[in-house]
């Protein structure tokens, strides 16, 4: 009985097909099954003949001496596990479902109905519980090939039929590997890979595309007539991932850093094109806006043609210049005057042909436009033009034996020569402003500048002569 008990113990630590017909098999040696699954294990077992099977069950514990505690009856499993065979010669146990804390090595053990006819199946089954992890690359760019992979940490002992969700909705894909072609922003989203026809799924994992800005504008606020003094607010949208930096550019110079650029107090001077520079990091995208300041004319002049020398008779051109905004509607011209002014024209150019010495004077125009108006300062036209209305005069009557004569015109630039004749004689009797006749007669003067001269009308004089007596 001694050496019996001694062998029913070794093959009780042994776990291998023993001798006079003890013996445990276990179908698999290993399972790897998902948390929430129901797991099966079996195993087929022998005793001598003669003796009977009076309990048979599973337990986790490998135990030498002390009688190891029956799976059913601990209370994790209470509920969860439960056995199937013949009670003879086969036994399986079976998890409802499996949970991450049922990992271990469970064993087979029987009772038979004689004294020391116990036998525990050595080795044993070993037990992994896993769950599905969906892998999604880290980085993905649009325009990638990216691969999702339902992946647990062990190899399935049964491999089952798995399907995909993205944001719930379920996808084609029935494999443990979905494959997107070209990627594009529209895949981005929540995706799970879950087993067909079972509640067990893995966690959602965010599929996040990268790519450039994509439908780029460029707004202005207020958006209708935007007048100089007001403020004015510039707005760059775009759609991309990650989110756009914006800068603002007048030109090449950069004025601003942001989605938004507000100026206020808007001038003129801030009219032009915009441009607003989006970049994430993967593409650089421009686009553009033009700002419009109204204005009232500002900066109005007037300028005349030739600059030069104006002479009598010759065409002059009077333009009147101004920067406004929308551009000058209306133009009008006006001559001062010792009363006032006299409206001359009313168009941008005013053109005057032939023009005479009257013409001279101070001129200015007004612009206008729906903003407002403004007065340009007065310009001075100076008309050249040779002498005229040449007049000789007695200025002075002696009565002595001389005449004084003077000689006048209008001339500009004023007379440069006077000359003096005595009508009947072909040479200059005079050269000055004034002359000073010593004989009767009629004299005339002849007035000259750079442009001319003319001839006065004769005055006659009368020189009388002094009788002298000489005592002797």
């Amino acid at each position: 009985m001694s050496l019996t008990v001694s062998l029913v113990f070794l093959l009780f630590i042994s776990g291998v097909a023993a001798q006079d017909g003890w013996a445990v098999n276990y179908n698999s040696k290993s399972i790897c099954a998902l948390k929430g699954s129901t797991v099966t294990m079996s195993c087929t077992y022998t005793y001598p003949r003669g003796y009977w099977v009076r309990k048979a069950f599973w337990t986790k514990e490998w135990t030498k001496g002390l009688e190891p505690p029956d799976l059913l009856y601990q209370p994790e499993y209470r509920g969860r596990v439960l056995y199937l065979g013949d009670k003879h010669s086969d036994s399986t146990l079976r998890f409802k479902t499996v949970r991450e804390k049922d990992q271990s090595k469970y064993y087979f053990r029987f009772i038979t109905d004689r004294p020391g006819g116990k036998y525990q199946g050595a080795g044993g089954v070993d037990l992994s519980v896993t769950d599905l992890q969906v892998e999604v690359p880290e980085r993905v760019i649009e325009g990638d090939k990216v691969t999702l992979t339902c992946k647990t940490t062990c190899s399935l002992t049964v491999r089952p039929t798995f399907t995909w969700y993205k944001n719930w909705h379920p996808l084609s894909s029935s494999t443990d590997q979905l494959n997107l072609q070209s990627v594009s922003r529209e895949d981005a989203g929540r995706y799970y890979c879950a087993v067909l026809g079972q509640s067990l799924r893995s966690p959602e994992v965010t599929l996040n595309v990268r790519y450039g800005p994509k439908s780029v504008s460029a707004s202005i606020s207020p958006s209708g007539e935007i007048v100089e003094g007001s403020s004015v607010t510039l707005t760059c949208s775009s759609d991309a991932n990650p989110p756009v930096e914006y800068n603002w550019f007048k030109g090449t110079s950069l004025v601003a850093e942001g989605e938004t650029y507000t100026m206020n107090k808007i001038s003129s001077v801030d009219s032009g094109e915009y441009k607003c520079r989006c970049s994430n990091g993967y593409i650089v995208k421009y686009t553009a806006v033009t700002l419009n300041v109204l204005y009232p004319p500002k900066n109005v002049s007037v300028s005349i043609s030739p600059s030069g020398e104006i002479v009598e008779g010759s065409s002059v051109t009077l333009t009147c210049s101004s920067d406004a905004n929308p551009p000058v509607q209306s133009y009008t011209w006006f001559k001062k005057l010792s009363s006032g002014t006299l409206q001359k024209s009313k168009s941008q150019i005013y053109n005057i042909s032939n023009i005479s010495s009257a013409e001279s004077g101070e001129y200015q125009c007004m612009a206008a436009n729906t903003q407002g108006s403004r007065y340009a300062e007065y310009k001075s036209l100076t008309v050249l033009y040779a002498p005229k209305k040449a007049q000789a005069s007695i200025s002075e009557t002696a009565e002595g034996s001389s005449v004084t004569l003077t000689c006048s015109s209008n001339a500009n630039p004023p007379v440069q020569n006077y000359t003096w004749f005595k009508e009947g004689g072909s040479s200059p009797v005079g050269s000055r402003h004034s002359y000073t006749a010593l004989q009767s007669g009629s004299y005339y003067c002849v007035a000259q500048n750079e442009h001319g001269s003319q001839k006065s009308a004769a005055v006659t004089v009368t020189v009388k002569r002094m009788n002298c007596k000489i005592a002797v």
